[in-house]
């Protein structure tokens, strides 16, 4: 197998998970380059410090470089990673969490669980006009001041595109909870940016 470039570029995600089981570096390369930009974005929607993203995104894809062996299964890398996002989000959030900013909108209190996470790179072609980008910034923001259960549930809606049955699985809460946390979230943004939208 020729170690060209063009090859590695066109494999299919799960052949550059197992190749890098094996060593393969320009395989485990690939891999990197091509999720470093779904974990950035995930981190500049969850983390209301953006001055860890770049560090906590480096962090993710250090941990996915140094504990790629022991990743059973191929095919779950997406949920392996998006374990591996959700982990450092709730360290980090332990980190620099005050007790005054975990008021929570709704009843349960109980420890978050890791979430599957993956993010859409929602950059505008160059082409486009981006006035979204100013608009961009403002929905952001609005999102980051959400409480936090609020912030995950509707991220893993809206830009994920998640199943109410699955993000309940995923945060291990009820479908009424769910449901409850995505309603809340939604008449929150819409009360934030009714200026603008």
């Amino acid at each position: 197998m020729s170690g060209n470039k063009l090859q590695y570029k066109k494999m299919p995600l799960e052949e550059l998970v197992v190749l890098s089981q094996q060593n393969d570096f320009k395989a485990l390369e690939e891999l990197i380059k091509r999720e470093q930009k779904n974990v950035f974005a995930a981190f500049s929607y969850l983390c209301k410090g953006q001055e860890n993203v770049a560090d906590l995104t480096q962090e993710a894809l250090l941990r996915v470089a140094k504990n790629i062996q022991s990743l059973k299964n191929p095919k779950l890398f997406k949920s392996w990673l998006n374990q591996i996002v959700t982990n450092l989000f709730y360290d980090e959030l332990r980190k620099t969490q005050k007790k005054a900013d975990t008021i929570s909108l709704d009843e349960e209190t109980e420890d978050t669980p890791p979430i599957k996470l993956q993010l859409l790179d929602k950059k505008c072609k160059p082409s486009e006009k981006c006035i979204s980008s100013e608009l961009e910034k403002i929905i952001k923001n609005a999102i980051l001041s959400l409480p936090e259960q609020f912030r995950v549930a509707i991220i893993l809606r809206e830009f994920q595109g998640l199943s109410y049955e699955e993000i309940a699985e995923a945060t291990h809460s009820s479908i009424g909870t769910v449901k409850s946390r995505i309603a809340r979230a939604r008449n929150k943004l819409q009360e934030d940016l009714k200026a603008y939208i």
